[in-house]
């Protein structure tokens, strides 16, 4: 390892000891970097010098940035970290903000600062954001003008040295105001490639978050693997889509993965499915990012919307249902690009593009990276196994001084706590979380299974299938459903979708329990949280 630039060492006194760390590979030709390495120089400067200055970057909802243009905000912001901040290398700096045009230019000047990028999910409360600034020991926030309340509230509970920055604001406090009074270029820090960049906390669909700390040798990594084998991303794609930059999924689909190719990133907030696909029509979008839901209510829509231009469409964040795949592929013509990744590895491991999918599996390892099966013995086991999904590659997991590390990473390799299947050919079929298989009278069913099959009905919009506390059988199978806008839940409806879930899959698996809901608990990144469905089952809440 080089020597670091951090002045700051905090990071890097609290990595696991390597004992623990994954086994990471670098097979790949591609995945060569320098010894020195920053991120924010390889994705912006460099791309600047390399000739595209005056190509688009970002298109925002007021605002739309060339590369040249991206450049100079970023610069001006990093002197405001150094300057007015006085932040040094290997501070954290929390961000916070919806998608748009600043507050992606804040995340490529923490990086350039040769600081650490703390992002957080615009959804969080006071409580939470509290929570993250304690485990990151946060050193300074930028922060949107219109989510400062919640700011306010977490440094009362706990103090950030040097304070808060508002941007998208005006007055002489803001952040914009300070950055005019700056020069337009900034000399990088000159960062170690395992310098940490940045602390990506869990989005929370197991209780408490844990910080996951990568490099920017990992930011590279990524751009590097998923877009380049799986989209064959090209200086004229232009990327859309709905998950948070807090989100890694929406990090390097809406802005990693654009700047990294020369390409353009479209940044809106607060979208829904129709503004979705209006935007794709406007923006002529060809690279879409988002998650199963959204493509399930998109789909009965698209044929209002010109989506010509629209040649790949990405899936992650959580399962895709058979279901949302046919019904997206029947109203667009476009197979999707399904992927599994996680915070831990910072993106997509597993996917499949093109004559590759087969329709109910995620994919394959992509290149760069490996996986397996790991059974109840800790043992690799072959097709049609089901068992841990364990992955190994050139990212992993390293948590911020967080006892669970040992948990997650198992002889070298990275368990993702999801429940998968390979078959002969070497796809990767999932079936639930780990903790989502419920144990009915003997039989193991995976929840997500049934969610699929319900989702097949007409009238069921979305689902939730957790295990409920049986005397006679340990577990039986509860559905939380929500319908179709207008429809009643009745008892002789709950029995329909019983008997067409007998007809779909085993029967042993169809619910002996629906209770119907007018919404399901999910992150700010759209997953379903069916730890607070399986704590309402069992009467934990």
């Amino acid at each position: 390892m080089t020597p670091t630039a951090h002045l700051d060492t905090f990071a890097n006194d609290n990595l696991p000891p390597r004992s623990l760390w994954p086994e990471l590979r670098f097979d790949l030709a591609e995945l060569s970097y320098p010894d020195r390495l920053n991120c924010a120089v390889e994705l912006l400067d460099k791309m600047v010098a390399g000739g595209h200055a005056q190509s688009p970057a970002i298109h925002g909802a007021d605002a739309s940035w060339t590369y040249q243009q991206l450049l100079e905000k970023v610069d001006r912001i990093a002197h405001v970290l150094k300057d007015d901040l006085k932040l040094v290398p290997g501070n954290r700096v929390l961000l916070r903000g919806a998608n748009n045009p600043m507050m992606a230019a804040c995340v490529l000047a923490v990086w350039k600062a040769g600081c650490i990028a703390v992002p957080t999910m615009p959804l969080l409360r006071a409580k939470e954001l509290a929570t993250i600034i304690d485990l990151a020991k946060v050193d300074a926030v930028l922060c949107a003008d219109d989510l400062k309340e919640e700011i306010a509230g977490a440094m009362a509970k706990s103090p950030v040295p040097a304070g808060a920055l508002y941007f998208n604001a005006a007055g002489a406090d803001a952040l914009e105001a300070l950055m005019a009074a700056k020069p337009a270029s900034f000399d990088a820090v000159d960062t170690s490639a395992e310098d940490v960049c940045i602390i990506g906390f869990t989005s929370g669909t197991t209780g408490r978050p844990k910080g996951t700390m990568h490099f920017h040798r990992d930011i590279m990594v990524i751009c590097d693997c998923f877009p380049r084998s799986m989209l064959k991303v090209q200086a004229s794609d232009i990327f859309i889509g709905t998950p948070p930059l807090a989100f890694t999924f929406g990090l390097g689909g809406l802005l990693l993965f654009p700047l990294r190719y020369g390409a353009c990133a479209v940044l809106l907030e607060k979208m829904t499915p129709a503004l979705l696909l209006a935007a794709i029509a406007r923006y002529r979008a060809t690279i879409c990012f988002t998650a199963p839901t959204f493509y399930r209510q998109m789909a009965p829509l698209a044929h209002e919307h010109d989506l010509s231009s629209l040649t790949r469409t990405v899936s992650a964040g959580e399962a895709l249902p058979l279901a949302t795949r046919i019904s997206w592929q029947q109203a667009t013509g476009l197979a999707m690009i399904d992927g599994i990744g996680a915070t831990e590895m910072l993106h997509i491991f597993i996917s499949a593009a093109g004559d590759d999918i087969r329709p109910g599996a995620t994919g394959k390892p992509i290149p760069g990276y490996q996986a397996c099966i790991i059974d109840e013995n800790g043992e690799q086991a072959g097709p049609g196994v089901t068992g841990r999904l364990a992955v190994k590659g050139p990212t992993g997991c390293r948590y911020l001084a967080d006892p669970r590390q040992a948990d997650y990473v198992h002889n070298g390799w990275n368990l993702t706590g999801d429940a998968y299947q390979v078959d002969a050919d070497g796809y990767y079929w999932y079936q639930a979380r780990t903790d989502d298989m419920i144990i009915s009278a003997g039989y193991n069913i995976a929840g997500p299974e049934v969610e699929d099959a319900l989702l097949l009905h007409p009238l069921v919009t979305e689902c939730g299938v957790v295990g409920c506390p049986d005397e006679e059988r340990g577990q039986v199978v509860l559905a939380y459903v929500v319908l179709k806008a207008g429809t009643e839940g009745t008892p002789e409806l709950a029995k329909e979708l019983q008997d067409f879930v007998k007809r779909t899959v085993a029967p042993y698996k169809y619910p002996r329990k629906i209770e119907f809901r007018s919404s399901l608990p999910r992150t700010g990144t759209g997953k379903l949280q069916r730890f607070v469905l399986r704590q309402e089952a069992t009467g934990q809440n």
